[in-house]
């Protein structure tokens, strides 16, 4: 079986139960109110305030966007092996920023469960890539 695929496959379902975590533990309940004091502060500041509605559609739209690039990912398509590095960055960057998170809420943030997952499977899909 092939590596960049399974690795692919792995953080799109990580990413998929991360979507999940954070609808169930409201993580918009903390994300919008963060981003509204923000915007307060630096009027520059680019990050969108969400309804539940159209946060889950968007999440779940790109989920199955990117199980449908899962069989380019077996065949070790270029465009999704390019596609992988900045989509594994953003992956690490998100499960890194929920911990971080909790850290500074001091208490377990929403989507910190799944974090760790996207983290591992981030590094996963970033040493699948380079070998593929």
């Amino acid at each position: 079986m092939d590596r960049f695929g399974t690795a692919w496959v792995a953080l799109t379902l990580s990413l998929a139960a991360h979507v999940v975590d954070e609808a169930l533990t409201g993580f918009l309940d903390v994300y919008n109110p963060i981003v509204r004091s923000l915007r307060a502060r630096f009027g520059w500041f680019p990050m969108p305030v969400f309804t539940f509605d159209v946060w889950i559609t968007g999440l779940c739209a790109a989920v199955l966007v990117l199980l449908a690039l899962s069989p380019l990912a077996f065949r070790r398509s270029p465009f999704v092996r390019v596609a992988a590095y900045p989509y594994a960055a953003l992956m690490l960057l998100n499960g890194v920023g929920h911990l971080i998170g909790s850290m500074y809420l001091q208490r377990w943030a929403p989507g910190a469960t799944t974090a760790p997952l996207l983290i591992a499977a981030s590094l996963w899909v970033l040493a699948a890539a380079r070998r593929a």
